[in-house]
């Protein structure tokens, strides 16, 4: 596993949902804020998008945007005032076809993708967190070209039912965040984690951890791995990423081990040896310390698949 992937499968959740929607004529919809990630993709037409607290932004044929952190926000055929916007109608009953001029036949008409991913952010990974409130992505030709063909496959699909569907869609949806997200990376040159990525000692000792989690790391074998002396390892590593390496390696075991808790029957033992402490006791007690509750608590709030955590 790569950082961009460990930090989306930290927080995945669930099964993503999406719609294909068609609107025509006057139209505003209304999406509440949501505990998770949302996204749009323009298929045919433009329109606005009008997130909680931010500035309006026009999205044209082949745009994609992404609200990582599920900001409420309007869409509509136009830069709506106040009033409009206070007469939105909910999402799920413009989506539904039973909202003003459903069809996108009409002049004027707009095609969009839209959906959301499931999200647990009680322990989300910097680079997640950094992402914008929303992350737009406007197509230019020869821009991003995975994030296109993700778009395509996933308007075919959605288009009409087809053998499999119910397997593609979901794995498309997947392919979509990773697809968005890396685009921002590739696209965004102000944020600490794009420049993380690319320092070849930062991202090559996070490699290194992320690949092995429950390896007995030290700095010394760290910064063998990174290929510099350990002071230079320390003092690039802390500063972009914003705590020392084994910091930040035993804030990701217990993320993992989170993550493990949530997700799988695997008793605590079985936990502890995965990511890397030498007992259920030691993994327990630096878990409490970090999450304020005891790891078969936190199995039970967050509905694990399993109550073995002994």
């Amino acid at each position: 596993m790569d950082v961009v992937s460990d930090a989306i499968s930290a927080v995945r959740i669930g099964r993503p949902s999406s719609d294909r929607v068609r609107v025509g004529g006057s139209w505003c919809t209304r999406l509440p804020p949501y505990d998770g990630a949302g996204f749009h993709v323009v298929l045919a037409g433009s329109c606005w998008l009008l997130p909680d607290g931010g500035s309006p932004v026009l999205l044209a044929t082949g745009d994609a945007v992404l609200l990582p952190h599920g900001t409420g926000h309007v869409m509509a055929d136009g830069p709506a005032d106040a009033a409009a916007v206070a007469r939105a109608l909910p999402f799920a009953h413009w989506a539904g076809g039973s909202g003003p001029h459903p069809s996108g036949d009409a002049v004027g008409g707009v095609e969009l993708l839209c959906g959301k991913y499931r999200l647990d952010r009680s322990h989300v990974h910097p680079l997640m967190a950094e992402l914008p409130q929303v992350v737009h992505l406007p197509h230019r030709v020869g821009s991003h070209p995975e994030l296109r063909s993700a778009i395509d496959l996933l308007g075919r699909e959605l288009g009409r039912q087809r053998p499999g569907s119910g397997t593609a869609v979901p794995s498309l949806l997947d392919l979509l965040l990773v697809y968005m997200i890396r685009s921002w990376l590739d696209e965004d040159t102000g944020g600490a984690w794009p420049a993380v990525l690319e320092d070849p000692v930062a991202a090559a000792a996070l490699r290194a951890l992320h690949a092995d989690p429950a390896a007995r790391w030290t700095n010394d074998r760290l910064a063998v791995e990174a290929g510099v002396s350990r002071p230079t390892l320390a003092r690039r590593f802390t500063a972009l990423v914003g705590r020392p390496p084994m910091a930040y390696l035993a804030w990701w075991r217990l993320t993992l081990a989170a993550g493990i808790l949530r997700d799988t029957p695997d008793s605590l033992a079985s936990v502890a040896r995965r990511v890397g402490y030498g007992s259920p006791y030691a993994l327990s007690h630096a878990f409490s310390r970090e999450f304020g509750t005891t790891p078969g608590r936190y199995r039970q709030e967050r509905g694990g698949p399993g109550r073995r955590a002994h």
